[in-house]
C-alpha cells in the first residue's frame, strides 16, 4: 500500500497537519481553566468548539468534493489560525464569556478535515477505475462482498494491481486500518504534546502550537496536486458525471453516522470518567496510563484488521464487531480495581478500531466519488459531537454520582447506536441498480442485494 505511487506525499504533511486535531480540545481546556479557575467554563468552550466543527466539518467537505481540497483547505488553515489566535488573545485579556463563545464558534468550524481528506485520496488511488464516477464511484475495497454480505460474497479483486501482488482495491480495508491507526497515535501524541507545553512553557502554548502546526501542515497538504481527487465540477465539464447529491441523502450514511455517533460516546465518557476514577483512588497520574492502555488496544486492533484478508462482508462485520463493543462496554461501569479496568479498557479499545474500519470501508461502496469527502467528514463529524455530548453527560454523571456513573455513558451510547444498526441493516448494502461487484474487468456478474 505504502509502495502506491505518490502515496508518500501526502501522507507526511498530512500527518503533521491532523496532528493538532487532537491538540485543541486539551489545549482550550487548559488555557480557559487556567485564566478562569474553573473547569464548567473550560469544558463549555471546547464544547462549543465541538458542536461547531461537527456542524461545519462535512459542509467543508462537500465543498472540497465539488471545488477541490485545495480550494477549501488553503482559506479554511488561514481562518482557523487566525480563530485561534483570537481565542487565545481574548482569554489572556480576560476577555467576557460570551466573547470566548464566539471566538470558539469560528475556531471549531475552519478546523481542516485532514483525515476524509487523506481517505478520499487513498479512495482514488486505490479504487478500481471508474468510468461513471457520480453514479457508480463508490465501489471500492469491498463492494462485492458489502453488496453480498448477507451471502457470505468475498471482495471483487478489481483491476488494478500494485507492485506487491495484492489488487488496488483490495487494498483499501488495508489503507483504511492505516488511517484509523494513524488517527489513533495522533490522538496519543496530541494530548501529551498539548499538555507538556501548556505546562512546560506557557498556557497558552499548546493552542499556539496547534494553529502553527495547521497552518504550516495543511498548507504543505493543499500543495500536493497530483494526488487530489477528481472534483464533481471536472466530471460535469467532462460529460461523465451524475446529478450531484448530497452525501447525508444516501440513507446508509446516516446509519453509519448514528454508529459513530456511539464510538463518540465511548472516546468522551472514557476520557471524563477515567479522570474521575483516577483522581478517586487518589491517584490521578492513573489516567494516562489507563486510556493509553485503551488507546493501545485501538491501535493494535486497526493493525491487525488491515493485515486480515476477510472473506466475511463488512455489513456483517460491522454488525458482530458492535455488539462486542457494546457488551464490553457494559461492564465498565461495574470495575472498581486498576487491573480490571485496564483489562476491560483493553478490550473496549479492541473493539473500537474494525467498527470504525469497516464503517469508513462501507461509505466506499454506498457514496459515489463526487460526495466521498462530504461522507467522510460526516462520519468524523458524528464522531466529535458524539464525544462532546458524552464529555458533557459522563462529566454531570460522575460530578454527581462518582466515575461509576460515568461509565454508563458509553454503555448507553453503543447500546443505542447498535439498536439503529440492527433496525437498519437493510440500508447498509449499496443499491442493486446500477451497481456491479466489478466493472467489466473480472468474471464476476451482477450481485443482488438483500
Amino acid at each position: 500500500m505504502l509502495r502506491t505511487p505518490g502515496a508518500w506525499t501526502f501522507l507526511l504533511p498530512g500527518f503533521a497537519a491532523r496532528q493538532p486535531f487532537a491538540m485543541l480540545t486539551i489545549g482550550i481546556v487548559l488555557l480557559v481553566q487556567h485564566t478562569t479557575g474553573s473547569y464548567g467554563v473550560a469544558g463549555a468552550v471546547a464544547a462549543v468548539t465541538g458542536v461547531s466543527m461537527a456542524l461545519f466539518a462535512p459542509q467543508g467537505g462537500k465543498l472540497a468534493d465539488r471545488y477541490g481540497q485545495r480550494a477549501v483547505l488553503v482559506p479554511g488553515v488561514v481562518i482557523h489560525a487566525a480563530s485561534v489566535a483570537a481565542l487565545v488573545a481574548l482569554t489572556l485579556t480576560g476577555a467576557p464569556l460570551w466573547a470566548l463563545f464566539a471566538a470558539a464558534l469560528p475556531t471549531g468550524a475552519s478546523v481542516p478535515q485532514i483525515g476524509p481528506m487523506v481517505r478520499s485520496r487513498w479512495a482514488a488511488l486505490l479504487g478500481p477505475a471508474e468510468t461513471s464516477p457520480g453514479a457508480d464511484s463508490g465501489s471500492a475495497s469491498e463492494a462485492g462482498a458489502g453488496a453480498g454480505a448477507g451471502a457470505g460474497a468475498e471482495p471483487d479483486s478489481g483491476s488494478g494491481s500494485n507492485s506487491g501482488g495484492r489488487s488496488s482495491s483490495s487494498l483499501l480495508p488495508t489503507a483504511a486500518a492505516f488511517e484509523s491507526v494513524t488517527d489513533e497515535f495522533t490522538f496519543v501524541i496530541g494530548p501529551v504534546l498539548a499538555t507538556a507545553l501548556c505546562a512546560g512553557i506557557h498556557p497558552a502554548a499548546g493552542l499556539i502550537a496547534e494553529a502553527t502546526l495547521t497552518l504550516v501542515g495543511g498548507l504543505l497538504f493543499a500543495a500536493q496536486r497530483a494526488t487530489e481527487p477528481r472534483t464533481d465540477r471536472h466530471d460535469r465539464a467532462a460529460g461523465s458525471g451524475s446529478p450531484r447529491v448530497s452525501a447525508l441523502s444516501v440513507s446508509g450514511v446516516r446509519v453509519l453516522a448514528v454508529a459513530l455517533l456511539g464510538i463518540g460516546s465511548v472516546f468522551g465518557g472514557m476520557q471524563v470518567s477515567l479522570t474521575a476514577f483516577a483522581e478517586e483512588i487518589g491517584d490521578p497520574g492513573m489516567n494516562g496510563l489507563l486510556y493509553g492502555i485503551f488507546a493501545a488496544g485501538n491501535m493494535l486492533a486497526g493493525i491487525v484488521c488491515g493485515a486480515v484478508a476477510w472473506k466475511t462482508g463488512p455489513r456483517r462485520r460491522l454488525l458482530v464487531g458492535y455488539a462486542v463493543l457494546t457488551v464490553a462496554a457494559s461492564a465498565l461501569w461495574t470495575v472498581h480495581s486498576v487491573p480490571l479496568l485496564a483489562g476491560l479498557g483493553l478490550l473496549v479499545g479492541l473493539c473500537i478500531a474494525p467498527t470504525l474500519i469497516t464503517s469508513y470501508t462501507l461509505v466506499e461502496s454506498l457514496v459515489p466519488a463526487s460526495a466521498r469527502t462530504e461522507a467522510f467528514t460526516w462520519l468524523t463529524g458524528a464522531v466529535a459531537l458524539g464525544q462532546a455530548a458524552a464529555v458533557t453527560a459522563a462529566g454531570q454523571l460522575a460530578d454527581a454520582y462518582g466515575s461509576s456513573a460515568g461509565f454508563v455513558v458509553p454503555l448507553a451510547g453503543t447500546a443505542l447506536a447498535l439498536a439503529t444498526l440492527v433496525a437498519l441493516r437493510s440500508r447498509l448494502a449499496p443499491k442493486a441498480s446500477g451497481r456491479v461487484a466489478a466493472r467489466g474487468v473480472s468474471h464476476r456478474v451482477p450481485v443482488t442485494v438483500d
